[in-house]
Parts: C-alpha cells; sequence; structure tokens
C-alpha cells in the first residue's frame, strides 16, 4: 500500500517523458521502397499538441499522488525526492523542449533562419533549470507549509503546455508565438518567478475560512470566464491572475 502513491508518481514522470517525444516529432520524413529505384516518402505530420496533452495528464496525476499518499497515510521523504525527480521532468524538461520547438520556428521565419546557430535556441532550457532550483529549496524549506515560495513549477509545465494548443486553435496568437522575443520573455519571466521568494498561494490553510478561499473563488471565475471567451487563452491569463492574487493577498501567513 505504502507504493501506491510512488507508482502514481512514476506514472507523472511516464507521461512526462511522452510529452517530450511528441514535441521531438516535429515533421519527419521517411522513406520506403520495394526496390532501390521506387521510393516512398512517409511524412509524419507535427504532433507537437500531443506534448500538451501529456503534459495536462501528468499534472492530474501529480495532484492525485499527494492526495493518494495523505488517503492512505503513505507519505515518505523517498515519496517527496520521487515527486520532484518526476515534476523536473514532466513540467520543466517537456516545457523546455516545447519552447525550444517554437524558437526554431520563430528563428526559421527569418531570412536564412534555418541556418541558426543552435545557441540562440539553448536559453530554453534555462526554465527547467530554474525549476530544478526551485524543487530543491522546496525540499529543504520548512517555511512553505501554507503557501509557496515562487511560482510551483506544475503552473509553469501547464502554462507553456498551452501554448501549442493555442497555436493550433488561435488564428490571431501564430504571429506572437513566432517571435523569438516574445520566447525570450517568457524564458526570462517564467524562470524568475520560478527561483523568486515571492508569496505564492497555495491549496492549504489554517482556518478554512471565506477570507482563505476567495482569492480561489475569484481565479476560478477569471478561468472559467475567460474559457468561455477566448478558449486556450485562458491559461496565461490564469497564470497572470494566479501570480497577481498572490501578490494582493500574500497568503504566506494565513
Amino acid at each position: 500500500m505504502k507504493q501506491i502513491p510512488n507508482i502514481f508518481t512514476l506514472l507523472n514522470l511516464f507521461f512526462g517523458c511522452l510529452a517530450v517525444l511528441y514535441t521531438l516529432q516535429t515533421g519527419i520524413t521517411l522513406t520506403s521502397s520495394s526496390s532501390p529505384e521506387c521510393l516512398d516518402l512517409i511524412v509524419i505530420p507535427e504532433r507537437i499538441y500531443m506534448a500538451s496533452v501529456f503534459i495536462g495528464i501528468a499534472a492530474v496525476i501529480d495532484f492525485l499522488d499527494g492526495f493518494v499518499a495523505r488517503m492512505l497515510n503513505a507519505s515518505s521523504e523517498m515519496g517527496k525526492q520521487l515527486d520532484s525527480l518526476a515534476d523536473v521532468v514532466s513540467f520543466g524538461v517537456a516545457p523546455g523542449v516545447i519552447i525550444y520547438q517554437f524558437l526554431r520556428l520563430s528563428y526559421a521565419q527569418q531570412p536564412d533562419g534555418l541556418d541558426i546557430n543552435s545557441l540562440w535556441l539553448m536559453p530554453a532550457f534555462i526554465v527547467p533549470c530554474a525549476g530544478a532550483f526551485r524543487l530543491a529549496r522546496f525540499n529543504i524549506d520548512t517555511e512553505q507549509s501554507y503557501s509557496f515560495k515562487g511560482v510551483p513549477i506544475p503552473a509553469v509545465g501547464l502554462l507553456i503546455a498551452s501554448f501549442p494548443l493555442i497555436y493550433l486553435y488561435s488564428n490571431e496568437a501564430w504571429k506572437v508565438l513566432c517571435n523569438h522575443w516574445f520566447w525570450d520573455a517568457v524564458i526570462l519571466i517564467l524562470s524568475y518567478l520560478m527561483v523568486s521568494t515571492l508569496p505564492m498561494l497555495a491549496l492549504k490553510f489554517k482556518n478554512a475560512t471565506l477570507k482563505s478561499f476567495m482569492p480561489f473563488i475569484i481565479l476560478a471565475v477569471i478561468a472559467i470566464i475567460s474559457a468561455l471567451i477566448v478558449r486556450w487563452i485562458a491559461v496565461p491569463i490564469t497564470f497572470a491572475a494566479y501570480v497577481i492574487l498572490s501578490l494582493v493577498f500574500k497568503q504566506n501567513k494565513v
């Protein structure tokens, strides 16, 4: 019974690995033939949006493993460390690869962009590095019982996972998502938010009062209304609202 939460955590890692795999499958062309003179081209279309789906599944499992651990009274130090290792992949490495591919796409729009030095794409991996730093600090910090210091890495991972879906379903957003300056700003802002010590809201309360629930009620209303109006763009809107509400309410002592 004590290993059940760890199985959930490993499923989180498993879907994170799938997200990386599907992010890297971008327009692969294979050749097959029955004879050397006859070649058939098989085009595998880009399916980066599937990475968004798998990161979303990983986030659900990440929530469930903690719930299951508390329900079975099976929390352990090993489970805590394993959870962080899985989160680095699912919400750090996989989103970092998504940013890498979008950066590659944005530079490809420019003259001679296909010949760009890969060093210009490397900033994408600042995000998983910042996420790993945040998780390591969280694991040794005993003061994050009722709030977080810095934005949690799953929130960042879900935000980045929304961009392929926005790109797929929003005709107006593609110009922004194909601009490397946008991605440079995203990398800097998200990395800073993770490594910072800004107080962030957490679903943990000393007293279950209306005041403690109020920011989450506001956040839920914003998420629902924006989802009905702008669909997947609701994810970055909700993320921004989460950061703002955290700073306004400052629940680090609630």
